[in-house]
This record gives C-alpha cells, sequence and structure tokens, in this order.
C-alpha cells in the first residue's frame, strides 16, 4: 500500500461522498410530505455522507494506508446501505406505490447505478487496482457515457415546456451520448480485438469532444439559472451536479489517454528492441 493509494482513494471519496450527500437531498426534495420515512432515512444519509465527505477532506496525504484502507470499507458500507435505499425507492415507484412524487423512475435508477459504481472503485482500490484497467476503459466509458446521456435526458424534462429552444439542445444532446454508448456497447462485443491502442484511442478522442461540449451547455444552463434566466423547476445544485460529473468523466478520459500513451510508447519500444 502506497502514497498513490491514499491520494487515489481520498480523491474518489471526496468526490463521490458528495455526489451521495446530494442524491439524497434529491431524493427528498421529490418525496410528498406525506412520504416521511422516506424523508426521514434521505436526511440520515444526507448526514452520513456529509460526515464521510468532512473526514476525506480532514485526512493529509501522507495518512497511514491501513488507516484508509479501513475508511474505504467503513464507507464501502454506507454506500452499499444507500444503493438498497435507492433501489428500494425505486421498486415503491414502479410498483405506483407513491403516486405524485417527484422523482422520475430513470433518475432514481441512475443515482443507484452511481452507487454502486462507487462500491466497486472502493473495491478495486482496497484490492490494489489503482488505476482502472485497459480492460476497464470501455466499461467506464459505457457506465459515464449512459451517465451523460441520462443527464441529457433530465435537463431535457425538467426544463419549462416553453423553453423550446433548451429542450432541443438537450434533446440533441440525448441523441449524441446514446449513439456513443452505442458504439462504446459494440466495441465492448468486439472484445478483445477491440482493446488496441488506435481503436481505443479514436473511441476517448470521440467521446471528450462530445463530453466537453456537453459539459459547456450544463455550465451555461447552471449560470442561467442561478441567474434566474431559465424557466424550469431544475434546482440550481442539481445543475451543479451534473456539471461536476461530466468534469470528472473528462479527468478520467485523461487519466485513460496517458494510460494508452504509456502503453503505445511501451509497444514501440518493444517492436525496435526486436528489430
Amino acid at each position: 500500500m502506497s502514497d498513490l493509494f491514499v491520494a487515489r482513494s481520498l480523491d474518489e471519496v471526496r468526490f463521490w461522498a458528495r455526489i451521495m450527500k446530494e442524491h439524497s437531498l434529491f431524493l427528498r426534495l421529490g418525496f410528498r410530505a406525506e412520504d416521511k420515512q422516506l424523508i426521514d432515512e434521505a436526511n440520515q444519509f444526507y448526514a452520513i455522507f456529509e460526515n464521510i465527505e468532512q473526514r476525506a477532506i480532514s485526512y493529509r496525504l501522507d495518512a497511514d494506508p491501513r488507516e484508509i484502507m479501513q475508511f474505504n470499507t467503513e464507507v464501502h458500507t454506507a454506500v452499499s446501505y444507500i444503493w438498497a435505499f435507492k433501489r428500494k425507492v425505486l421498486g415503491l415507484i414502479l410498483t405506483c406505490k407513491l403516486p405524485g412524487q417527484n422523482n422520475f423512475p430513470l433518475l432514481v435508477d441512475h443515482v443507484s447505478r452511481e452507487a454502486n459504481y462507487f462500491r466497486n472503485r472502493l473495491a478495486d482500490l482496497n484490492q490494489g487496482i489503482l488505476e482502472p484497467l485497459p480492460d476497464a476503459i470501455i466499461d467506464e466509458n459505457v457506465f459515464f457515457l449512459k451517465i451523460m446521456a441520462d443527464h441529457a435526458k433530465f435537463i431535457s424534462h425538467l426544463l419549462d415546456p416553453s423553453e423550446r429552444k433548451l429542450i432541443d439542445q438537450a434533446n440533441e444532446f440525448s441523441h449524441d451520448f446514446d449513439q456513443l454508448l452505442f458504439q462504446a456497447q459494440d466495441l465492448d462485443s468486439m472484445r478483445p480485438q477491440s482493446q488496441t491502442v488506435p481503436l481505443l484511442g479514436q473511441f476517448l478522442d470521440q467521446n471528450r469532444v462530445s463530453v466537453k461540449s456537453l459539459r459547456d451547455f450544463k455550465k451555461t444552463a447552471q449560470t442561467l439559472i442561478e441567474a434566474c434566466k431559465i424557466k424550469s423547476i431544475i434546482h440550481p445544485l442539481l445543475a451543479d451536479h451534473v456539471f461536476r460529473e461530466a468534469e470528472r468523466f473528462l479527468e478520467i478520459i485523461d487519466m485513460f489517454e496517458s494510460a494508452l500513451l504509456g502503453k503505445r510508447v511501451t509497444q514501440n519500444s518493444l517492436l525496435h528492441d526486436h528489430h
């Protein structure tokens, strides 16, 4: 266990604990006044993840790796509980037990997928898998492309129907990311041949271009919502939340690119040595 393990762990926990905390808030805002038990549970999760986030911020990068490993295990448990809560809420919505509440089923499914992703990242870290493997490049992209496609759909549905131009833009992004997602799934089914460096490089470049423009669209929407220039039922924090997730995806694409670059250099030097 190393400094890199500590740095990676704290980075994941700081980012995702905040996301989990905000999910609790968004779910709570969507419940009906009479859903007291669900509101209480959401409030508890908010407090739990706020505490986790603060603790992750208070740790220094030279913390004892064993202590961080223990912390990851504890966070993993909390994430498993919030994942189960989200799935329970989804079940209630899909069986029409919460008529009139305001959380889209796809949104609840979406936030549960993010909890599951976070949980898996923590398990990987504790097993010493610090960098996502080349194998994971396609998986991670499938995960994040679906997240981005979902965001575009939520934005489109949460804008006021009179915001025709913005709705059209959000729908275009939704279509764009659906296409990228299908492409990623095609690559996935072509394994392991599809894991060649040039193919993956081109795939990441394409994704980066689209994610950047979606991120900029989210940033603009966030600014306009905060300035009360857009008619919508989008919470300003939700606008910031989806913007941060797009930023995160871009960081991950960069990380993969540099890993591929390293791989390309190694392959080239092996070829060179061979001749």
